[in-house]
């Protein structure tokens, strides 16, 4: 399956592999998964994973930048006819829309629903039940 990641649920899921944003990180690493993605995008990922209060080793950060990449989709976004309440997730949001993909973030409200484009907006929670019913369906999307 295909989607666009907001940072929050990225860090999230580094930070406590236990719960939906942890879940759905397991499934990028392991490349189920595969992620659109933007240069602007991944240089906020980087800046974000390499905070000091997250105290993420940097070999981490590195393999985790490595991964999006190698199996990522990168993705030109197309610009918004309306600006976002937060302008720094509208690459997020662009580059779902070029993509035709769902964004999964964890901030609903940055996405306001008239603002979407047309873009599904789902939470992490959301997309793992989305995919667990697709699994015990057995229509697992492919990557």
């Amino acid at each position: 399956m295909k989607l666009v990641l907001d940072t929050n649920v990225l860090v999230s899921g580094l930070l406590n592999p236990h719960g939906p944003p942890g879940r759905i990180v397991a499934l990028v690493a392991g490349g189920s998964l595969a992620l659109h993605y933007d240069a602007r995008m991944l240089s906020e990922y980087e800046a974000v994973l390499r905070r000091q209060r997250f105290a993420f080793p940097p070999v981490l950060v590195d393999l985790v930048l490595h991964q999006i990449v190698a199996q990522g989709l990168r993705t030109t976004g197309v610009p918004l006819p309306r600006t976002l309440p937060d302008p720094d997730d509208e690459p997020f949001l662009e580059v779902a829309v070029s993509a035709g993909c769902p964004l999964v973030t964890g901030n609903l409200r940055h996405f306001p629903q008239n603002l979407r484009e047309g873009v599904e907006v789902w939470t992490p929670a959301q997309l793992v039940q989305r995919l667990r019913d697709v699994r015990r369906a057995g229509t697992w999307p492919s990557p």
